[in-house]
């Protein structure tokens, strides 16, 4: 009888391991996660209690480094196995979802040690991560450290303690791959479409003519595995994150240094709220570990990364209230306003979940090549910008009238004279809400 090869024995029997599925992934992180706040929510004390549960689980952490204003900055580390994967989250402080993610997956890892499936993991990876890399940057909920410099692009001139954390992490370990986690704008789409990318994923270069290798081959095949198991929730909903090269940015210099490196970027998904896209996130890390560790990767093809359509941004908006009839008042006290007939596009702006955030008028007109997460039919109204005119860049802070009703447009008191019959305010309805239909 013919004796198989010690490697290829082992890659067989890998391949036999069961994997679990990625609605299973889901449903144990809706029973069992731990976090629990809204990742935009979490400050560098967030963390550090999020740390002291893995602790106690026995999950290996480490204080690395600090950043420039003195706050630590941690490496957790989980498995024992050849493969050396490195993973880090949030050196732009504005981009928290996967740091929440990293939390779950570690303590999933602790509690299901004993299962199959991550008994394999355990024996083929060895995994280490840095949650929060800017921890200046996410107290401040902003996207440069407090040297007002953008980490990622201080990957050749160091000129920040977190990027030379970063690097010196990088160069002591030597990691086989990389995983670089970000997020992108929430009103980022697949392609010019108007559906939100919920995902948008990258293998990264290490330069600009595109250089491959085993390592990115492999990658390619990791990356349409999560594709192929985000497709199940997100259907529609990923896209490829843009690939020009850039010189001085961590993921292309860490391929380039000879860690391949895959770059997964986080949006949106009108209807959840963040937590749905750390439960994303988290199916997304542990499908690409499961096939790196079960050997299952092999056997992926690489057209789903393929065929994906690159992000884009532009043809859609948080808000749109179609065929308003603006009312924008004359700089001369007492002057007839202005009535046109439009549609009027607005954008929310990036905040902490628990912040209100201002909504600012994106464009007035015929907007018909824009979508709105939510759309509105303002033809049977009056809309009345509350402070200044109805133009782009001023807040959205809107009254609507009904047409059919009598109003003084010169009042000086106008909406203590004329109770209007809707409010929106903040991106939300402060008053009549379901007053003005949905489109």
């Amino acid at each position: 009888m013919r004796v198989l090869p010690i490697a290829i024995a082992v890659a067989i029997a890998a391949l036999n391991v069961s994997m679990q599925t990625p609605e299973k992934l889901a449903s144990t992180w809706e029973s069992e996660h731990i976090t629990r706040m809204m990742p935009s929510d979490v400050r560098h004390a967030d963390l550090k209690k999020y740390l002291d549960d893995l602790k106690k689980l026995g999950i290996k952490i480490d204080q690395v480094g600090s950043s420039y204003q003195g706050r630590e900055i941690y490496q957790m580390e989980w498995g024992k196995g050849p493969l050396k994967v490195f993973m880090w989250s949030q050196m732009h402080g504005d981009e928290p979802t996967a740091t929440s993610a990293l939390i779950d997956m570690f303590a999933y890892l602790h509690k299901h040690a004993n299962s199959p499936e991550v008994k394999q993991l355990a024996s083929a990876l060895t995994i280490r991560a840095v949650p929060m890399l800017n921890p200046d940057g996410a107290e401040l909920f902003q996207r440069r450290s407090s040297q007002d410099i953008d980490i990622n692009r201080d990957a050749t001139d160091l000129k920040t303690p977190e990027a030379q954390l970063l690097k010196r992490l990088r160069d002591t370990w030597q990691p086989d791959v990389g995983f670089n986690l970000h997020n992108q704008q929430l009103l980022t789409t697949v392609g010019h479409s108007p559906y939100q990318a919920t995902i948008s994923l990258l293998v990264v270069y290490g330069d600009a003519a595109k250089t491959t290798s085993p390592g990115l081959e492999r990658n390619t095949r990791v990356v349409s595995s999560i594709i192929n198991a985000l497709t199940k929730f997100i259907p529609g909903h990923i896209a490829r994150y843009g690939d020009e090269y850039t010189s001085n940015a961590f993921g292309d210099n860490f391929t380039a240094w000879g860690t391949p490196t895959i770059l997964i970027e986080t949006g949106g998904h009108y209807g959840h709220d963040e937590m749905f896209v750390v439960k994303v996130n988290f199916v997304a890390f542990l499908t690409a570990l499961q096939s790196l560790a079960t050997g299952s990767e092999v056997k992926e093809s690489m057209l789903p990364y393929q065929s994906l359509i690159e992000n884009s941004s532009g043809s859609l908006v948080n808000f749109i209230f179609r065929k308003g009839n603006l009312v924008n008042f004359s700089s001369v006290p007492g002057a007839t306003p202005d009535i046109g007939i439009a549609d009027l596009g607005c954008v929310t702006q990036r905040r902490r979940a628990s912040f209100l955030a201002p909504t600012n008028i994106r464009a007035v007109g015929d907007l018909t090549s824009l979508r709105g997460l939510e759309e509105y039919d303002a033809s049977n109204f009056y809309v009345v910008q509350r402070f200044g005119r109805t133009r782009v860049g001023e807040l959205a802070e809107l009254v609507f009238y009904k047409r059919d009703r009598v109003i003084d447009w010169s009042s000086t008191e106008l909406e203590k004279q004329f109770p209007p019959d809707a409010v929106f305010s903040m991106g939300k309805w402060v008053k009549g809400a379901g007053v003005v239909p949905k489109k």
